[in-house]
């Protein structure tokens, strides 16, 4: 989900196919336009498998396994991601 402002900003509409990526990867998906969502931020829903994905990479690629502070674990729910359509 992309709030509508930001999608017009990137020539993105709703339903285009959109690469997200970081250091880490890039997973292609679909967008939808969210009127509800923070601008700056995105928001991928759900749990898929890897096979679900058009290019067999799923939303996990942009996450690491890194420990975080203070006492390690998984930061898995917040990444810093940039967006493009995809070609």
């Amino acid at each position: 989900m992309i709030h509508p402002d930001d999608a017009a900003a990137r020539s993105i509409a709703d339903g285009d196919k959109v690469m997200l990526g970081n250091d880490r990867g890039q997973v292609r998906i679909h967008a939808k336009l969210f009127e509800g969502v923070r601008r700056g931020v995105l928001i991928a829903e759900s749990i898929w498998p890897n096979t679900a994905y058009e290019d067999g990479r799923g939303i996990n690629t942009l996450t690491g396994a890194d420990p975080v502070a203070p006492y390690g674990g998984a930061a898995v729910h917040d990444n810093r991601v940039w967006i493009r359509p995809a070609y």
